[in-house]
């Protein structure tokens, strides 16, 4: 088999397109980066996912932590404990555990029934354990963030009229966000190398659909060599990185874009003489 045959067959198996079965015997090169390459849209759909819904959700949680009421800041707090002090993986075990003593016939609620079989699935589950564990913590970089606004630029809002949303929308949160995007662009590295953990917890493969890492454990596993599926794995996993990083970058220039000499570019200036 070539190996434009094997991308074709392979290429999008992790979705359920192309071939059934798993090769079973004679594992070639192409094989292995082409499966693994397949698992990746997996990673990519849970890092995603996780960090758009997450980003949304932890700008919520730092303003509340923010508020002088008691059940806003409480609940917010409890929240980004429990998600920031437990394992990760943990989490998958016990959200799995769970979803899976909920009723298989679904919840009656006023009348209609809600199926919840769904919920087991590694493509809602797994993805709902992601989002609220980089919302904790993404909430936190938000809420130090929020509180390192200077307040020279609170104050010259309220000099030109501004309150409430207006001055929220237009002052605050961009300064915010202008100061927490390092540290959630780090956060966001983190959330898509921890999409591996996901087909390792309880969470099941189904039919062998997995990412990237399942993929390279089963070769791994049948030609008793990790030292080419897993490094070929970790050769996806820098240049998504290399990737995220890029496209992070981006938004950072774009919001620092008033900045004086704020383009982002890595310059080479050696120091000749002090």
């Amino acid at each position: 088999m070539s190996c434009t045959q094997t991308i074709i067959d392979y290429g999008l198996r992790s979705l359920g397109y192309g071939e059934r079965l798993l090769p079973r015997a004679d594992y070639t090169i192409c094989q292995q980066f082409t499966l693994i390459g397949s698992g990746l849209i997996w990673n990519i759909y849970f890092a995603v996912l996780a960090l758009s819904m997450g980003f949304v959700l932890a700008n919520a949680l730092a303003v509340a932590r923010t508020s002088r009421h008691a059940w806003l800041r409480g609940p917010a707090d409890a929240f980004i404990f429990v998600f920031r002090g437990s394992p990760l993986f943990i989490q998958f075990f016990i959200a799995y555990e769970a979803l899976v003593l909920l009723p298989r016939a679904g919840i009656d609620v006023f009348g209609l029934t809600i199926q919840t079989s769904w919920l087991t699935r590694a493509w809602a589950g797994a993805l709902i354990v992601l989002t609220l564990n980089t919302t904790a913590y993404s909430a936190q970089i938000f809420h130090g963030a929020l509180m390192a606004v200077p307040k020279g630029d609170i104050e010259a809002a309220d000099a030109y009229g501004m309150t409430g949303w207006t001055r929220f929308r237009r002052v605050i949160w961009p300064t915010m966000l202008r100061l927490a995007w390092p540290s959630y662009t780090n956060e966001a590295i983190f959330l898509f190398h921890a999409t591996t953990l996901v087909y390792f917890s309880s969470f099941p493969a189904f039919q062998q659909k997995g990412d990237a890492l399942y993929y390279a454990s089963y070769f791994a596993d049948k030609t008793f060599n990790p030292f080419v599926a897993y490094p070929i794995a970790a050769a996806y996993f820098i240049v998504a990185t290399l990737l995220l990083i890029w496209l992070f970058g981006r938004v950072n220039r774009r919001l620092n874009r008033h900045l004086p000499g704020a383009d982002g570019r890595v310059r080479y200036r050696p120091q000749l003489a002090r």
